[in-house]
């Protein structure tokens, strides 16, 4: 039996790596503001914009990138958004008014995902672009212009269902978007409509990374399009939505292994590696392995940008030729919305350690000034060990230690990871844990008030020469003031 520690070390990129550096300047940061704490990095929301254009510039496309709002809640991250040529995408009424005040322009905002008549009646009265997803949405964005006397409102028909031809590809269900083999009922309304709507082109929304269930999906919006120029439309617009990824984990052989051993820990071929057992998915039934590992691929060499450049490299599987291609002989635009890709190496969260004790099985326990739901890796599925940032920046030298990490919540399922975390030496109470890279989702996306304990406050930090300098988020602009202090 392998006795070595599991090791799952986070990827880095230098913006990350050279604060994770900076000690002393973290520690000072919880010190003011309190642990749990978010660090947002603002620029790197520019550079993960430009990896995406790269792509485009490489298929010779046009068309918007759009960040999924719902993936961060910081106001710095969509102030420093709005200062590139990106739009965003918004889920709610609340994500709608932030754009706005953020500085986008509603030809830059694109409305999704379910919507209550106040977010309908702000999009059609600012003049975003809406993604609808039936005929019951358009019928009721049809009254609403009416009603009050509104321009025509720019829809992209969300679609779903899509099938190829040839061996059937397994597509995960969806309750987002029309079938496309009620494409043409939704025409049907979309002309009774045509004088309230203007349908720019259409759209899909798959929770997959399967680039064959992307591809086939892409190939069937490409078929759409020509059923709505049939019926006299002049579509422009296809788009695919998220699900580009992020590669987590800075070394592919720790992430096999580590998969390896839990598999054999779920057999019993090996001691636990989880705290009661847990089998993320898996089972054993009389030693046989059952079950479906429910975790995010933490490790994925191709991700982000490089996703789309290979999902647009893909050939058609009934029109032939490369998917970008065809959206380029067609002069349809493409539009993407990232939303953990794009804010990928853009944060990390800081937890103090509160109490290490050793139980009556011999295992640590370390507790942090932190709930569970305050670095959600554990519910996004994302494994990733923190970075231990000791106090003082002096490290005692006492070996790998295996930890098992919980929150500050009294309550037993308050685990911040379920799974035995390998730290390089057993934490000391005043250190720091930095779970890197949690921008995405993992940050704020679950956080609660639960047990009156204060949720996460964040800050956004930049690079001035060469030290670190910071502000609440809330006070952060992309604009210089006098002297070079950015704000």
């Amino acid at each position: 039996m392998d006795s070595a520690p599991l090791y799952l070390e986070p990827h880095l990129e230098p913006s990350l790596a050279s604060l994770l550096d900076s000690a002393a300047f973290l520690h000072t940061l919880v010190d003011a503001l309190g642990s749990p704490l978010n660090v947002v990095l603002p620029d790197e929301i520019a550079r993960n914009v430009e990896r995406f254009r790269a792509a485009y510039r490489r298929h010779n496309l046009a068309g918007q990138v759009f960040f999924a709002h719902k993936a961060n809640r910081s106001s710095a991250l969509v102030r420093r958004l709005a200062a590139t040529d990106a739009g965003i995408d918004v889920a709610s009424l609340g994500e709608l008014q932030h754009a706005l005040g953020a500085g986008f322009a509603p030809d830059r905002i694109l409305a999704t995902g379910p919507k209550n008549p106040e977010f309908r009646w702000l999009a059609a009265r600012s003049g975003v672009t809406v993604s609808v997803d039936g005929p019951e949405e358009l019928e009721e964005l049809d009254a609403l212009v009416g009603r009050h006397g509104l321009p025509p409102v720019r829809v992209l028909l969300r679609l779903a269902d899509f099938e190829a031809p040839g061996a059937k590809v397994l597509s995960r269900q969806t309750h987002f978007g029309t079938s496309v083999k009620s494409l043409d009922q939704l025409l049907d309304v979309v002309e009774r409509h045509q004088e309230a709507i203007r349908p720019i082109g259409v759209a899909y929304h798959l929770d997959t990374t399967s680039l064959d269930e992307k591809a086939i999906a892409l190939e069937g919006c490409l078929l759409a399009m020509d059923a709505l120029r049939k019926r006299g439309f002049q579509p422009r617009v296809i788009d695919i939505g998220g699900g580009f990824g992020v590669n987590y984990l800075a070394h592919a052989a720790q992430w096999e292994r580590y998969t390896t051993e839990l598999t054999n820990a779920v057999l019993g071929k090996r001691p636990s590696m989880t705290w009661s057992g847990h089998g993320y998915g898996l089972r054993a039934e009389n030693g046989t392995l059952r079950g479906t590992l429910s975790l995010y691929p933490a490790h994925r060499p191709v991700a982000g940008a490089a996703y789309l450049d290979e999902l647009l490299s893909l050939p058609a599987r009934a029109l032939g030729r490369p998917l970008g291609t065809l959206l380029l002989e067609n002069l349809y635009d493409l539009h993407i919305e990232p939303g953990r890709s794009l804010v990928d190496q853009c944060g990390l969260s800081l937890a103090r350690v509160l109490e290490v004790r050793r139980t009556d099985t011999g295992d640590h326990l370390v507790r942090l000034a932190m709930k569970a739901n305050d670095a959600s890796l554990e519910e996004h599925g994302v494994l990733m060990d923190p970075v231990l940032l000791p106090r003082g920046g002096v490290a005692a030298a006492t070996g790998p230690a295996a930890v098992h990490l919980t929150g500050n919540l009294c309550l037993e399922a308050d685990l911040i990871t379920r799974r035995t975390v390998h730290l390089p030496r057993l934490p000391q109470p005043g250190d720091l844990l930095a779970f890197a890279n949690t921008a995405g989702y993992c940050m704020d996306f679950s956080a609660t008030h639960a047990q009156q304990q204060p949720i996460a406050r964040k800050v956004a930090v930049h690079r001035d020469g060469g030290s670190w300098r910071w502000c609440l988020d809330e006070q952060y602009w992309p604009i210089t003031r006098p002297g070079g202090q950015q704000i």
